[in-house]
Order: C-alpha cells, then structure tokens, then sequence
C-alpha cells in the first residue's frame, strides 16, 4: 500500500487576477458595505426608509458592537 491513487504533483500554479477582472467585485462589495453600513448606522429617525421600528431592532446589537448610539 505504498501507492497513492492520485500522482503527487509539485505546488498549485498562482493565477494572477486582472484589476480589470476584479473591478466589478469591488464596487459589488462597495455599495454591500456600504447599504449595509447604512441600515446599521442611519436607519432610523427622518433617514429611514423603512417605517417602524424592525429594521432598528434587528440591527440593535450591531449598532453598538460598531460605535453607533441609538438611544
């Protein structure tokens, strides 16, 4: 049993990654923070886009864990 049944081969080959391939993901990630942000950090008071006070409450934790004062 000294065989292995797939070869062994040297070290994966690194694919380099365009800034041209990568731009799209990056403004994707971008404006996902940052609508993320939004509704973590402003989502209440005259911002909010959502009446009530769900949103608030589902985010209530991650308010304070990031710094925002909320009440």
């Amino acid at each position: 049993m000294a065989q292995s049944a797939a070869p062994v081969t040297g070290a994966p080959a690194i694919v380099p990654i365009s800034a041209k391939a990568l731009a799209p993901w990056a403004v994707f990630v971008g404006i996902l923070a940052l609508v993320l942000l939004y509704f973590v950090g402003a989502e209440q008071g005259a911002t909010a886009l959502i009446s009530g006070e769900g949103v608030h409450e589902w985010v209530h934790d991650g308010r304070h864990l990031l710094g925002f004062p909320c009440h």
